[in-house]
């Protein structure tokens, strides 16, 4: 592809399929250059350098994000939607997850999911510092709930270029486990279980803490903003 019909975009959208596939690690102007089919130098017309490509595209992926309608649905409908939308995406890409140890992340695409958010609290009541404790109290669950599977991810990656097969290492990894959990009856009790597995939780596990976090909020909210 020339330079002269290379555009921002095609290279932000090329650019999300490459970290979706390899992750942060995997992530450089040569192996994104060679996706196009340019060099990678071409690359660096439209962006300055990997930093600011990451920031790019981890913007870009926040337009994925449901922004409910708030004079159509009440506002625990509204923000189920936008945490269980959010969780999507970000196990879409985990490598934002990944990205949020070493970026500042900023743009008009999360700042438009930021203000939507926002008001999803200060429709339910929360006024000032309270709404921005509710909305960040939600975010910081949805996020703590997929680190987990983006870690997991990172770590085939890393078996996989160090030559190693990941699945036989997570099996010699989960019998070790087996054998140090034999001491302790409540984790004896769930061998065998689903919720044994390795990065692992029971059925609609997600569900049930967003519903019991969204539960304690509505119990927070000022007498004055009840409706």
């Amino acid at each position: 592809m020339a330079r002269e019909s290379l555009t921002k975009e095609q290279i932000v959208r090329t650019a999300i399929e490459l970290l979706d596939e390899e992750g942060l690690e995997g992530l450089n102007m040569r192996s994104l250059g060679k996706r196009l089919g340019t060099v990678a130098t071409a690359v660096y017309w439209h962006v300055k350098n990997k930093d600011d490509l990451v920031l790019l595209v981890g913007d870009q992926v926040w337009g994925e994000i449901e922004l409910p309608d708030l004079d159509a649905v009440d506002w625990r409908t509204a923000a189920t939607r936008m945490a269980t939308s959010l969780h999507a995406m970000l196990t879409r890409h985990l490598w934002l997850v990944q990205a949020f140890g070493s970026y500042l992340f900023y743009g008009p695409g999360k700042a438009r999911h930021d203000d939507h958010n926002l008001a999803v609290y200060e429709a339910a009541g929360f006024t000032g510092a309270a709404a921005d404790q509710a909305a960040a109290g939600v975010f910081t669950y949805v996020l703590g709930s997929v680190l987990g599977a983006s870690a997991t991810a990172t770590l085939t990656r890393r078996i996989s270029r160090d030559g190693g097969d990941p699945e036989e290492v997570f099996n010699e990894t989960m019998a070790k486990a087996t054998e140090s959990v034999m001491d302790y009856p409540r984790l004896r009790a769930r061998l065998g279980t689903p919720s044994a597995s390795y990065d692992a939780a029971p059925h609609d596990t997600f569900d049930f803490g967003l519903q019991a976090l969204l539960d304690g909020l509505q119990d927070r909210i000022p007498p004055a903003g009840r409706r």
